[in-house]
């Protein structure tokens, strides 16, 4: 658990849901234009989560072509068509995020102490854009792409340690995704993991994180 006596070398983040407001909800509508009731609307929305998760389990490709597999995977079990041009419509929408309102000045003051890094799983080309609406300065920012595997998978972890030539006591590790990032963290040996409550995700208390709700809360923490 974080303690204003705990200094971690780094204070690494996922990006999407954590700092950047993943809004998937409004094209994914768009694409379906209507064709299932109101009603049946949170049931495919967590499916198209749950695909979206099996979908980078495998081999790395592209981003926007994650998402519109994913989706198109949902629609087939839905009995529906896919939707032309999907991965387009959604990595267009990615693009246009911003920060959550309550990131960018902790997260300023947060910098200004510790490196910060971010491991995303996301193409470069996305974060390219996204990170500059964070509002902070980052030691390094590491993609998917470029680790060629997405969060769960190991080999997304193992790139950021092996690059920084750094061990998992190094880092104080941040994400609102208990599956996609807390879960592998605690197997890798991390020991410094924050849940950053924002809703996505149940509750793992088997992992041995330290919950938070705001990034206010965590410099709390890291006694700043």
């Amino acid at each position: 658990m974080p303690t204003t006596d705990f200094r971690p070398k780094y204070v690494s983040f996922d990006c999407y849901g954590t700092l950047i407001n993943f809004q998937l909800d409004a094209t994914t509508r768009r694409l379906l234009d209507g064709r299932i009731p109101e009603e049946q609307w949170p049931a495919f929305k967590a499916m198209f989560r749950g695909y979206r998760y099996d979908q980078v389990c495998g081999d790395y490709y592209a981003y926007e072509q994650v998402l519109e597999d994913a989706f198109n995977r949902v629609c087939k079990r839905w009995g529906l068509a896919p939707a032309e041009g999907a991965g387009a419509r959604f990595g267009e929408a990615v693009r246009s995020w911003g920060a959550h309102e309550d990131v960018p000045a902790p997260l300023e003051i947060m910098g200004r102490n510790y490196p910060l890094v971010i491991l995303s799983n996301a193409d470069h080309s996305f974060l390219d854009i996204s990170v500059p609406r964070l509002g902070a300065e980052f030691h390094a920012v590491y993609s998917a792409e470029q680790a060629g595997a997405y969060k769960p998978r190991y080999q997304a972890f193992e790139y950021m340690l092996d690059t920084l030539a750094a061990s998992p006591a190094d880092f104080l590790h941040v994400s609102s995704h208990t599956r996609y990032d807390l879960m592998p963290a605690h197997d890798l040996g991390f020991t410094n993991t924050v849940y950053f409550d924002r809703g996505y995700d149940p509750h793992s208390p088997g992992y041995n994180y330290t919950t938070i709700r705001s990034l206010d809360e965590l410099n709390g923490h890291l006694g700043l």
